[in-house]
C-alpha cells in the first residue's frame, strides 16, 4: 500500500527537496485523497447515468444527455486529480503516448457542449458524445501496460 501511495503521489522517483517539502506540507492526506477520488468518481458516474436516463425526455432529452454525460466525464477525469495531484495529472495527460487521445477527448468535451448550447444541433451532440466515449476509453487504457496493443490485436483479428 505504501508503494501505491508513493507512486500515485509522485514521490517514487523524486528526491525530496525544498519545493517538494512545501508541496507535501500543504497537500491533502492519503485518506482525504481517496475520499475525494471516490466522491468525484461516484458523482461522475451518477451524472452520466442521469444523462442516459434523461435521453428519453421529449424535445430536450438529447441536450440534457449531452450535458450530463459530459459533466460526468469531466468529474470522472477530475477524480484522478485527488490521487496524483493536478500537476502530475497534467504531465501524464500530455505525455507523447497519450497526447492525441487527450486532445481528442478534451476537444470532444468542448464540442459536445458547443453543439448542445451554441449550435443547438442535437445529432451533432450525440456524435460528439460517442466520440467522447471512445476517446476517454482509449485514454484510460493508456494507463494499463500493453492494453492498447491488446485492443489493436483484438480489433485486427475481428476485422480479418
Amino acid at each position: 500500500m505504501d508503494k501505491l501511495k508513493r507512486v500515485l503521489s509522485g514521490r517514487d522517483t523524486e528526491e525530496p527537496g525544498g519545493l517538494s517539502e512545501v508541496i507535501e506540507a500543504t497537500s491533502l492526506g492519503w485518506g482525504t485523497r481517496v475520499k475525494g477520488f471516490v466522491a468525484c468518481f461516484v458523482i461522475g458516474c451518477l451524472c452520466s447515468l442521469l444523462g442516459s436516463c434523461l435521453l428519453w425526455v421529449p424535445k430536450k432529452g438529447l441536450t440534457l444527455f449531452a450535458v450530463f454525460y459530459t459533466l460526468g466525464n469531466i468529474a470522472s477525469i477530475g477524480s484522478t486529480l485527488f490521487l496524483m495531484g493536478p500537476m502530475k495529472q497534467l504531465k501524464r495527460m500530455f505525455e507523447p503516448t497519450r497526447l492525441i487521445a487527450t486532445i481528442v477527448m478534451l476537444l470532444c468535451l468542448v464540442l459536445t457542449l458547443c453543439s448542445a448550447f451554441w449550435w443547438r444541433k442535437q445529432g451533432l451532440a450525440l456524435i460528439f458524445c460517442i466520440l467522447q466515449f471512445f476517446a476517454l476509453a482509449w485514454y484510460s487504457i493508456s494507463f494499463i501496460p500493453f492494453a492498447r496493443d491488446a485492443v489493436k490485436k483484438c480489433v485486427s483479428v475481428c476485422l480479418s
